[in-house]
């Protein structure tokens, strides 16, 4: 399992309304191959700021099934108007010390 990682800058004022695009592109995401779960935490210190961490069976199943599938495009028109700017995406590996 690996961990797919964004730091999500919404628009201003426009938390609300990306909240709930979010809850339906759960639905999405969620149907897709190599999909393992995931959580979207808000920022504590910055209003518009979030965290998205989703759990993918290995990298693949995200880059070459999810990114290279319609669903994505449903994802896409849901979500990618929220971001200034576009989030960056990082993997990381299972994790080497777990409590």
């Amino acid at each position: 399992m690996i961990l797919e990682v964004a730091v999500l800058n919404v628009r201003k004022n426009e938390e609300k309304s990306f909240e709930e695009a979010m809850a339906k592109a759960k639905k999405i995401i969620s149907s897709m191959p190599g999909f393992g779960g995931m959580e979207v935490r808000k920022s504590l210190d910055i209003a518009n700021q979030y965290m998205l961490h989703v759990k993918w069976e290995t990298r693949a199943h995200h880059t070459d099934g999810f990114r290279q599938s319609a669903e994505y495009q449903d994802w896409r028109a849901l979500l990618h108007h929220f971001y200034e700017p576009m989030p960056t995406v990082e993997y990381y590996s299972d994790p080497i010390i777990s409590a």
